[in-house]
């Protein structure tokens, strides 16, 4: 008997879906990306509300990549999910989406908070107009604070700031990252969750080092 290949449904820090057999701790919604045969189009959001959830609620059951329900996505973590730009569900995880709002709203006083507010800001910030590619911008590895994802050349992998440490990121989990790094580094997580993490939301990251 063979195993049913993986799902398209697991999310990088890059923002990337891939089909993985690795298992999440959080499920993310884009909309609808799939269809009747279980597939990914071309299209990887169909609206700017990307959240993550927590993967039990209520009891609710899914049946994953449902035709005409929205995609179910996958993530490591909410350090992943957050580099990958989603933000907290205000539903199944209220709690952490009023604090992310709380410091959303600490790290940039001059504009609206709600969460199509955040949203449009955020979606601007993960990926560029008229691309599926992610947006990302150059910083000082020492002004990162821990939970944020960068890496260290385009063709780099992912590497996350934690406890202390320096570790780089895969599905199968963490290894120590690099000894030597450069004073500036390209940064994965949007910018402006990175100012809510400055501002003090502390994520959720599994790397233990």
């Amino acid at each position: 008997m063979t195993r049913p290949s993986p799902l398209q449904n697991r999310v990088t820090p890059t923002g990337e879906i891939c089909a993985h057999a690795a298992r999440g701790t959080l499920m993310g919604n884009r909309g609808i990306l799939h269809d009747e045969r279980q597939q990914l189009g071309t299209a990887r959001w169909k609206h700017q509300a990307w959240v993550t959830c927590t993967l039990a609620f209520k009891a609710r059951r899914r049946d994953l990549m449902k035709p005409g329900n929205y995609t179910e996505l996958f993530f490591t973590d909410e350090a992943v999910a957050l580099a990958a730009g989603h933000r907290p569900c205000g539903e199944c995880r209220r709690e952490d989406f009023n604090r992310f709002r709380d410091a959303f709203a600490k790290a940039h006083p001059d504009l609206p908070h709600r969460a199509p507010d955040m949203d449009r800001l955020m979606h601007k910030a993960r990926v560029v107009s008229r691309s599926r590619a992610q947006v990302t911008y150059e910083a000082m590895l020492s002004d990162l604070p821990e939970g944020v994802f960068f890496r260290v050349a385009p063709a780099g992998g992912p590497l996350v700031r934690w406890q202390g440490k320096v570790l780089a990121w895969s599905f199968e989990g963490y290894s120590a990252g690099p000894d030597a790094l450069p004073e500036r580094v390209e940064v994965l997580t949007p910018e402006p969750t990175v100012k809510a993490i400055a501002a003090g939301y502390v994520p959720v990251c599994i790397a233990t080092g």
